[in-house]
């Protein structure tokens, strides 16, 4: 145990993404019946996906509390309750956290609709009544997952990484470990790549948007230093994202408009570069390990 704990101590940041992968991985597969059930048939997906989607998103949070108490005990915690609570960070950091997610998905489907009517927004070809439910309910999800996930994403392992690494090679480390923890649930219920070999459609699901997302979440935590923030901005990717799926989209045209919107977001963060004359973290970070 002493000797655990050592490890845990010395390398933080790789005990919490092995933990968290262990969690949620480790609780997945017992629920949709071992790796011989993957990929899930339709019914199967759909039967099972709540208690899939809540043992995935307890992962990062049950890490992230779990290693917050060994590295720090409760000097730590209550470090982490501050950062949750913060909210005076200024109107500019809650428009940048709520609105990233609509007006790049925006600008994206729509101009895609002018090649073609099947790229125009979910929310848009449904019934008024429809879409109010539907955001509500996704609305609710978005909160529980940003909190579930980012007490360990931003609450651990982010401020971790960013004195030693900065923003961007932080975001892009998080970002595509993040897209990496996604694999197992997204192959298991991988009945939208209809016509893509997994092969392709896997990477362009996980890969393409996560990575430039991520990068701009580091960098408004690293202007705000607040987990509250952090965790609206991760419910508005889920919300605005699940409504914003056009309907019954799958397969060459899902990746279609994944790759552009993270086309749209990498522009985004060029942006926020060229603005801060050419640099994207606040402070040069120092030269470390990862871990």
């Amino acid at each position: 145990m002493k000797t655990i704990k050592a490890f845990i101590k010395r390398h933080p940041v790789l005990s919490y993404f092995v933990l968290a992968f262990a969690i949620s991985w480790g609780g997945i597969l017992p629920i949709i019946g071992g790796v011989g059930a993957i990929p899930g048939t339709t019914e199967e997906t759909t039967e099972l996906f709540p208690a899939v989607y809540l043992v995935t998103v307890a992962g990062p949070s049950l890490a992230g509390l779990l290693l917050t108490g060994l590295t720090g005990g409760w000097t730590a915690f209550r470090e982490l309750g501050s950062r949750l609570l913060k909210w005076r960070v200024g109107a500019r950091w809650y428009a940048v956290a709520l609105l990233t997610t609509p007006l790049t998905v925006m600008a994206t489907l729509l101009s895609l609709s002018l090649i073609s009517p099947e790229f125009l927004p979910g929310f848009l070809t449904t019934s008024v009544k429809a879409s109010m439910l539907q955001f509500g309910f996704v609305a609710s999800v978005g909160l529980l997952t940003g909190l579930l996930e980012e007490l360990g994403w931003t609450g651990f392992a982010i401020p971790r990484l960013l004195g030693r690494h900065g923003v961007l090679a932080t975001g892009l480390f998080v970002g595509l470990l993040w897209g990496a923890w996604h694999f197992l649930s997204n192959i298991w219920g991988s009945g939208t790549s209809s016509g893509v070999p997994l092969a392709l459609f896997m990477p362009a699901i996980l890969f393409s948007f996560l990575p430039p997302y991520r990068v701009l979440m580091v960098w408004v935590y690293e202007r705000t230093e607040s987990l509250l923030v952090a965790i609206l901005m991760h419910a508005s990717l889920v919300a605005f994202w699940i409504i914003s799926t056009p309907v019954g989209m799958v397969g060459v045209p899902l990746v279609t408009w994944y790759l552009v919107w993270a086309a749209a977001l990498w522009a985004v963060v060029g942006a926020v570069a060229m603005a801060n004359h050419g640099h994207i973290s606040r402070q040069p970070p120092l030269q470390g390990r990862v871990d």
